[in-house]
């Protein structure tokens, strides 16, 4: 593979942003939230400074080290991008959209982001609340009035505590065989009008179930209450203000988009299309590194939410086990080792019809790690190489050379 050099593309000078900023005034609209985006753009100047600072050079040399290794030996087909204090250091692209054409991948390759796509449903949630639209303790019942089970609030399917069933699996297979794929609605329907009702996992509030029914939900609510499809609410919102020209859905993309799509793949054989591909807001949003490198900079400038609304989906909820790892209201969060109450890294993965992903940051210190596969494999989590390059270990060059495959 050819070795992406530090100088950046025109595209990628973009996504830069200057992170001693922060945005004042609370974003209200789509236009405010493309004004805040573009206050923070780093002059090729800017860049060249922070650059030296960082040591990107240096680092950009032993992360593709660390990539070609994932190639050539871990099964890694994909591409990534990892940026530090605005720079983006390293950005590449392995292997193949589609393995039987022999088509390769490029930076503009559209992936379906599986469960990454929660972290957007959450935060067009959030985007509602702060516009007093709905409120996170508002129930379910509110919006969809014949919802069959109560006591369920919008933060408790932010944070997987509503104890729902999960759709996946709540339904027998005879729907598969006698009816068309299903969307969001025919989801809720079938819970609706289920007799006898699928049992609920747990109480609401008890206990964190990680579950797609709790997102899918969330699209739905978002329909309901911003008058648009999830689709358009998320590109009118989102995607067009943080010049995010290459993340779509399905049911709105152009063309254009549709032919830099990627294929999921396990092994080298390319997966069939799920029956439950339709179903969105847990799934179902297609990005490239460069766009959701833009989110995480949105998100970070408070270009989309205020701080009030951060704090909130990067506080965690679930404290039944002792462990670092919990969940925020739309994000996976990872504590300090000593003070499960205090974050350290914000993040999400994701795995759907043949399709890894991880999104990975650390906002104190200022990096995020973006890694999309369109072949199944586990090398796609393992960021903790990636993170000991970025605070300056040489445990990932052992790594690199097949010591150590820890994951975080």
């Amino acid at each position: 593979m050819k070795y992406i050099s530090p100088i950046l593309s025109p595209a990628a000078l973009i996504l830069l942003t200057l992170l001693s900023f922060s945005c004042k005034q609370k974003p209200k609209n789509a236009e405010e939230t493309e004004k805040c985006f573009d206050k923070h753009l780093l002059t090729p100047a800017q860049q060249a400074v922070i650059r030296k600072q960082i040591h990107a050079d240096e680092k950009a040399k032993r992360l593709d080290s660390l990539f070609q290794k994932k190639f050539k030996s871990q099964g890694f087909n994909g591409t990534v991008l990892v940026a530090q204090k605005g720079v983006i250091i390293y950005e590449n692209a392995f292997g193949y959209s589609d393995f039987r054409k022999k088509t390769p991948l490029n930076l503009n390759s559209g992936f379906q982001l599986a469960s990454i796509s929660k972290t957007f449903t959450g935060v067009g949630i959030l985007i509602l609340a702060q516009e007093g639209k709905l409120s996170i303790d508002d129930s379910i019942q509110k919006f969809i009035p014949n919802f069959p089970y109560h006591g369920i609030h919008i933060e408790d399917l932010l944070s997987h505590r509503s104890g729902l069933p999960n759709y996946l699996y709540a339904f027998e297979d005879k729907r598969k065989l006698n009816g068309p794929p299903p969307n969001n609605d025919t989801i809720i329907d079938w819970f609706c009008k289920a007799d006898p009702l699928p049992p609920a996992y747990n109480k609401p509030g008890c206990f964190f179930s990680y579950n797609n029914s709790n997102f899918m939900l969330l699209a739905a609510i978002i329909e309901r209450v911003s008058g648009m499809k999830y689709a358009e609410f998320l590109q009118k919102r989102i995607f067009t203000p943080l010049d995010m020209f290459h993340t779509y859905i399905d049911t709105l993309a152009p063309d254009s988009l549709l032919k830099l799509k990627t294929s999921g793949h396990n092994g080298n054989h390319e997966r069939e299309r799920d029956f439950y591909d339709g179903v969105y807001g847990d799934k179902g949003i297609y990005s490239t590194v460069e766009d959701l490198s833009r989110w995480y900079f949105g998100l970070y400038h408070e270009c989309i939410l205020n701080r009030h609304w951060l704090d909130l989906a990067f506080t965690p909820r679930s404290f039944e086990k002792r462990s670092r790892h919990n969940y925020g209201l739309g994000f996976r969060i990872m504590t300090q080792p000593t003070d499960m109450k205090k974050v350290e890294f914000i993040y999400h993965g994701g795995w759907w019809a043949g399709y890894s992903t991880m999104f990975w940051s650390n906002p104190d210190k200022e990096y995020v790690i973006i890694v999309l596969g369109n072949k199944k494999s586990t090398s796609v989590y393992q960021v903790q190489p990636i993170v000991q390059i970025l605070e300056g270990s040489k445990q990932a060059d052992k790594d690199a050379n097949g010591e150590s495959s820890d994951t975080l």
